[in-house]
């Protein structure tokens, strides 16, 4: 666009990037396991989020490179390897998070009834998300691309029937049901909470997109901080009335169906005036929607990110030329393959799982920056604090539950985790691993050396003493 962003579309687009699918794909996970306290899980990763969202704001300021994760530890550490390993991070979060879109948008279709679960034995859910997944890889390798306007437009319908259904949701609730309404107050003293945060986390992502194309920003320095500050409270008031309604009035089918749980409470809501069916159908339309747009939109951003690594050289060149104008197309197919692969052999709670805890490393990592850096006189210590301490408890928190509740999921992250570093590792090390190696082969050959004369002199000595002692001796 010939036009700079202003709030209003920068609002629209971390709002969009964080609401866009992530509650229709988290929501059940997280109540499976937090029930009623769901809605305090999402506000301690709101916290979180938004001081890690002031951290980046104040490197952002500070800094002489306006670029995000991967450029703030390149300008403020000075480790291109920790800035590469950053940058691949965020790249598998965000085949993660396309991964557990395009999961969602399955089980919506699915729950429609008009498609069948299965076929002759085999089910249809990843064979639909596959599709989903390769149906934005051919919009995106053709050109499409929402505008500004669009995406305004785009984001007040998807938000607006979140807080309908949320402000219907509890008038629903106490005047017209007249029942009790559970918060989950005798879950806080536990860890659940907590557990609930960290599974949540990937669905407050969005917004630091806004850092990456700051130069489309009419002046970023002021706009991009009233953005961050103005969606991510936006998005955890929404995530509470949802959760609140969702719970309450659809807990059996948050135990049986829970990534469907939202599109129940509505028919439950909307049999009040006889129309129960209805209710499904438009949060369902609108989960499709969501969770449509969010792959596309993902997938735009995530290879635009690509691009910018392969040009840094933090990414190798086969995954595309960065010379080009416009992203690669081989960049949209190879992140468009992956994402099917993780969508189509993961779980729902392993996708989530591993897409949050790349989000939480690096949040935690750029709060941890911002902490070292609060000597500056614009830059208070505390936000950065909570981000860097909140971030980096999530993560054990997570594995623990995992460990505890599905032993199954817990090694497929970790193992998934370990490879990710490990290929991270080789590859920025590819440089220096030729040094070290000669330098421990050479190592080893001293050691040799000096081991051979040391059997050497061992059995000259043995020759000398067996030569002088007595019968008894030899």
């Amino acid at each position: 666009m010939s036009e700079q962003f202003g709030l209003k579309e920068s609002v629209s687009m971390a709002l969009g990037g964080m609401i866009g699918g992530g509650i229709y794909a988290v929501l059940g996970v997280v109540a499976k396991v937090a029930m009623y306290a769901t809605w305090v899980g999402f506000v301690a990763a709101g916290v979180v989020a938004i001081c890690a969202g002031y951290s980046y704001v104040k490197l952002n300021e500070i800094g002489d490179t306006h670029g995000g994760s991967v450029s703030f530890v390149q300008e403020f550490v000075g480790n291109s390897t920790l800035a590469g390993m950053v940058g691949w991070s965020l790249l598998f979060g965000y085949v993660g998070s396309m991964a557990m879109y395009a999961f969602a948008f399955a089980e919506f279709t699915i729950g429609f009834n008009m498609i069948p679960a299965e076929a002759m034995g085999v089910s249809l859910r990843p064979i639909i998300s596959i599709s989903a997944v390769a149906l934005f890889v051919l919009l995106n390798v053709a050109g499409a691309r929402v505008t500004g306007s669009a995406e305004n437009v785009l984001v007040a319908a998807k938000v607006g029937i979140l807080v309908a259904f949320g402000i219907w949701g509890l008038l629903y609730l106490v005047p017209v049901t007249s029942q009790s309404v559970s918060l989950g107050f005798g879950r806080l003293s536990g860890i659940t909470p907590l557990v609930a945060a960290a599974i949540s986390f990937v669905a407050f992502q969005g917004w630091q997109l806004l850092f990456y194309d700051q130069e489309s920003i009419e002046d970023p320095l002021e706009t991009i901080p009233r953005a961050v500050y103005i969606s991510i409270p936006a998005a955890v008031a929404i995530y509470i009335m949802v959760a609140v309604v969702t719970t309450n009035l659809a807990p059996e089918a948050i135990q049986q169906h829970p990534h469907v749980a939202l599109g129940d409470a509505a028919s439950e809501m909307l049999g009040y005036f006889g129309i129960a069916s209805l209710g499904f159908v438009i949060v369902s339309l609108s989960a499709l929607f969501s969770t449509g747009s969010a792959i596309n939109a993902t997938l735009f951003s995530s290879a635009h990110f690509a691009k910018g690594l392969i040009s840094s050289d933090l990414l190798p060149d086969h995954f595309g030329d960065a010379d080009g104008d416009g992203v690669p197309e081989k960049t949209i197919l190879i992140l468009g393959v992956v994402t099917a692969v993780f969508t189509a052999v993961g779980s729902l709670s392993a996708i989530t799982s591993f897409a949050s805890l790349a989000f939480i490393v690096v949040f935690g990592a750029m709060s941890v920056i911002a902490f070292r850096h609060r000597d500056h006189e614009s830059v208070n210590p505390v936000p950065p604090a909570i981000g860097a301490v909140g971030a980096f408890a999530f993560a054990p928190i997570m594995f623990w539950n995992l460990y505890h509740r599905d032993p199954g999921t817990f090694w497929m992250v970790l193992v998934v985790a370990a490879v990710v570093i490990g290929v991270e590792v080789l590859y920025f090390e590819r440089d220096h691993l030729p040094d070290e190696l000669q330098g421990v082969t050479e190592e080893l050959e001293t050691d040799l050396s000096k081991l051979e004369k040391d059997v050497e002199s061992l059995a000259e000595n043995l020759r000398v003493d067996t030569s002088n002692g007595s019968e008894t001796d030899r």
